[in-house]
């Protein structure tokens, strides 16, 4: 499974409804399930984001396709990373020259 940490910051819509906010995160986890991924945590957090989703899904279109349906609500908008964990990155850098 690839990993990916994706950022959200809510709109105006998502300010407004935020009380539906505790629906739409279960909703998240099961969209990533139907997607044959996990979502790995989901925070609220303070400071320049609102939230971040660690998502494990088996490529970047299963990825691409669950970031689309969470913007898609109008809730909130999002900057999406592949992340690499330490076993990732030690194969990766294993094939340094």
């Amino acid at each position: 499974m690839a990993g990916y940490v994706i950022l959200g910051k809510w709109t105006q819509k998502g300010i407004a409804e935020v009380k539906s906010s505790p629906e739409r995160m279960k909703g998240a986890r099961a969209a990533a399930e139907k997607l044959g991924g996990k979502v790995v945590g989901m925070w609220v957090t303070m400071g320049e984001y609102d939230g971040v989703i660690i998502l494990d899904m088996p490529n970047e279109q299963a990825a691409a396709l669950f970031v689309l349906a969470f913007v898609s609500q109008g809730a909130a908008t999002t900057e999406t990373m592949r992340a690499f964990s330490e076993e990732e990155f030690a194969q990766l850098v294993a094939k340094l020259p």
